[in-house]
């Protein structure tokens, strides 16, 4: 069989599968009018083991856009023909503090192979990790200071620099601790201040912004002109205490406590360019979530 009739032999059995017609399905979100878009992350374990045949199914469920977190060893150039093979536009990608510190002319040269608009910090550094008892997620969650997250921000300014010089956009993607108060300060208040508007913008994770204890859409409506990406994620409401590395339990979109009517709102009033569902925990077969999730995206009625 041919390969390109392989291809489309494919596309159209994990159409199939989920149900889908991909000739009518609409590929934009009502809630913003912007293209459906999908952090990979939701799918991560899927495309560690098969990464062009996940990113086809992706395309089936009626995603367009996506946002990379790790390439599962693959170079820029296989990545971006698994992206293109797909029909899928990756217009960001996520790398940590760590990355762009120690390699930011790696990261840059990532970006231009694969036609990124973004490259995305998309976990902060801890100022000095000697003083850590251990490098877990959970204990550096835990340990973050308000010093440690101005001097993110002040880094930020020296990537966004560069990024900018080489034709892309340096943006921010908070998790939950920048939104716990130190001393009365908010850190994620004070790294709006320091991060500067010409070299950094910021995407919005709306879940981990609650799990904080912050407001997405407050955070929409007081700095409309300093975010241009959205995560949007659901919980069910929680059994259990939960805590900063430990938020509610996944749930799909419109099936859980946020209120998005709330945040897509305030969102239209900001100069969003790009919204991604993100999934990070499921209790049924992840595509049928995420099918849940688009076909929400899609009919969403403000």
């Amino acid at each position: 069989m041919p390969h390109r009739t392989r291809r489309k032999f494919l596309i159209d059995a994990a159409a199939a599968s989920a149900g889908i017609a991909l000739t009518t399905r609409p590929a934009h979100a009502s809630a913003l009018n912007l293209p459906l878009g999908l952090q990979l992350y939701s799918l991560h374990e899927m495309l560690a083991k098969d990464f062009a045949g996940t990113l086809q199914q992706v395309a089936a469920l009626g995603f367009r856009e996506v946002e990379t977190a790790g390439f599962y060893g693959h170079s820029p150039q296989q990545v971006k023909a698994a992206m293109t093979a797909a029909a899928l536009a990756c217009v960001s990608a996520h790398f940590s503090a760590d990355d762009l510190n120690k390699s930011l002319d790696e990261v840059i040269a990532t970006g231009h192979a694969l036609g990124l608009q973004y490259i995305i910090c998309s976990f902060p550094a801890i100022r000095d990790p000697g003083r850590l008892k251990d490098p877990s997620y959970r204990t550096q969650v835990e340990s973050f200071t308000l010093d440690d997250l101005r001097w993110n921000a002040e880094r930020f300014n020296v990537w966004g620099r560069e990024i900018k010089a080489a034709g892309m956009q340096l943006g921010y993607h908070n998790h939950s601790m920048e939104f716990v108060a130190k001393n009365g300060v908010v850190p994620f208040d004070e790294m709006l201040r320091i991060a500067d508007p010409e070299l950094v913008t910021f995407e919005l994770d709306c879940g981990w912004v609650i799990v904080g204890g912050g407001d997405p859409a407050a955070y929409l409506e007081r700095y409309p002109q300093r975010f241009s990406m959205l995560h949007v994620k659901d919980f069910k409401r929680p059994t259990q205490p939960v805590n900063l590395t430990d938020g509610p339990p996944a749930a799909e979109m419109g099936q859980g406590t946020v209120d998005f009517h709330r945040i897509f709102a305030a969102a239209r009033k900001a100069p969003i360019t790009h919204c991604f569902v993100e999934q990070e925990a499921y209790d049924m077969p992840p595509l049928d979530a995420l099918k849940i999730d688009a076909d929400y995206m899609r009919k969403f009625r403000p």
